[in-house]
């Protein structure tokens, strides 16, 4: 008898494991997990295999520092998790219309009299009761409940997608930057060398008695200025290496070799800015997630309102009860239970609203996001626009700023221009030659911004970006 007790205690135990090995041997018994997407989408990374090993000692074009920073990034990985968690709340739903089976063991031990208790003739019972039960309908409340998880977890997915190209675009604007200021480091070596070769034919003048000591003053006063702006830009450069360099998910302090960039210009705009916003109110991850997100609430309300109406199940139960002091007897009864609320202090009542108060909500930040939608594409159209027509006028005004500086020199090395023409000029070119990088940064980065408005950033766009192919590939 006490054999068969611990055997029947035992039995659950061996329930459990069965139960692990049967169904959790890959995690995902109900398939959520397939619905989610990769950590990283194939379309933007250049191997659709997934992150490829880094050889550091190439110098890294712009596709190379994107592909590293959607690899390492800590936001790809945040995201992705995000987006496990509502596969595995998807799998909660759909757990719903699975049976559910309980097998509970309880004991006692009682000591019937002290006579007894000395004899070691104790009262002992062992009871075991397996119940299985499956909810037959519930007006439509499992199937809600679905809808509202599969909802979230398109939306989980879409707020994936928005993030990966989000972590693009900065990289994208960082690599920039660090491109432009290495750019903007040359253009001010190179000015400090003009103001240094002015100093010199200044000082060469005043030595031979044709020129005054204000002219010797007045062009190392400009050589010391020009030399502070280069030192200025070699800390923004570092600077800027540090933060391109922490967006790739690496060390701030980490050396990385950067391809070097033509500073080219990116093509112009093909389509109008009508076609850009419709095009934006299709491709926006984030307006697609906002989508499903109504959808998802509105699933909620179908939920709150049958959660409120009567159940039918079916159970199937089967108690054992064994004891020493009489013989085991079992019972095993079948039936079906119909539940009906009759009152729950208006809480019902209450989740309704909140579900319906929660739908007008999310209607509302999908429309605000619709209106900031047309407003971004709007925004970096326009930007783009200016940014092309700067570069053009810059470019211009740097043809002329370095023709100006190469007379107003020659008259004065010749002795017939005075210094003051002569650092008017000098300096005209180096602003110029500034405004001309950050003319072409501002494109660059325009490009960028009005693809990530209208939500195609991807692998495809960026190759067609300057630099992110090898100078001469």
């Amino acid at each position: 008898m006490r054999t068969c007790v611990w055997l029947i205690m035992l039995l659950p135990l061996s329930c459990v494991q069965a139960q692990e090995s049967l169904f959790y041997h890959d995690g995902d018994p109900l398939g959520t997990q397939v619905q989610t997407l990769p950590r990283i989408p194939g379309e933007y990374l250049a191997n659709a295999n997934g992150c490829a090993q880094v050889d550091w000692q190439q110098a890294l074009t712009l596709a190379d520092v994107t592909d590293i920073a959607l690899c390492h990034n800590p936001q790809t990985s945040e995201v992705w998790a995000s987006a496990r968690v509502q596969a595995a709340q998807l799998g909660v739903a759909k757990s719903a219309y699975l049976p559910s089976v309980t097998d509970t063991v309880s004991s006692n031990m009682g000591v019937l009299s002290p006579e007894s208790a000395t004899r070691g003739n104790p009262n002992l019972n062992i009871a075991n009761s397996l119940v299985a039960s499956y909810l037959l309908y519930d007006f439509g409340n499992r199937k809600a409940n679905v809808e509202s998880a599969r909802q979230l977890l398109l939306a989980a997915g879409a707020t994936q997608s928005s993030t990966v190209q989000a972590v693009l675009l900065n990289t994208i604007v960082a690599y920039y930057q660090v491109q432009a200021n290495m750019a903007a480091l040359t253009a001010a070596q190179q000015a400090e060398r003009a103001a240094e070769e002015s100093f010199k034919a200044a000082n060469a003048r005043y030595q031979a008695g044709v020129a005054t000591p204000a002219d010797k003053l007045q062009a190392q006063t400009a050589y010391a200025q020009l030399t502070l702006q280069r030192i200025t830009i070699e800390g923004a450069l570092r600077v800027a290496n540090g933060s391109l360099v922490n967006l790739m998910g690496l060390p701030a302090n980490l050396n990385v070799t950067l391809a070097s960039s033509s500073n080219e210009v990116p093509p112009g705009i093909v389509d109008d800015v009508a076609t850009l916003i419709e095009q934006a109110g299709q491709r926006r991850p984030d307006l697609l997630a906002s989508e499903a997100q109504v959808r998802a609430a509105e699933a909620s309300i179908a939920a709150s309102q049958a959660a409120s109406k009567p159940t039918i199940s079916l159970g199937l139960a089967n108690n054992l009860q064994d004891g020493s002091q009489y013989a085991a007897n079992s019972a095993t009864t079948l039936g079906v239970t119909v539940s009906i609320p009759l009152f729950a202090g208006y809480a019902p009542t209450y989740r309704i609203r909140a579900a319906e108060a929660t739908a007008d909500l999310r209607l509302a930040q999908r429309d605000r996001l619709r209106l900031q939608i047309s407003l971004d594409v709007w925004s970096a159209y326009q930007n783009l626009r200016t940014a092309l027509q700067s570069v053009t006028a810059s470019n211009t005004l740097l043809a002329s700023a370095e023709q100006s500086y190469r007379v107003a020199f020659g008259r004065y090395t010749a002795g017939v221009g005075n210094i003051i023409d002569t650092l008017n000029a000098q300096s005209a070119l180096a602003t110029a030659r500034q405004q001309t990088i950050q003319a072409r940064l501002n494109a660059n980065i325009a490009r960028a911004t009005l693809a990530q408005a209208i939500g195609v950033l991807d692998h495809a766009m960026i190759q067609s970006l300057p630099g992110a192919k090898t100078p001469g590939q």
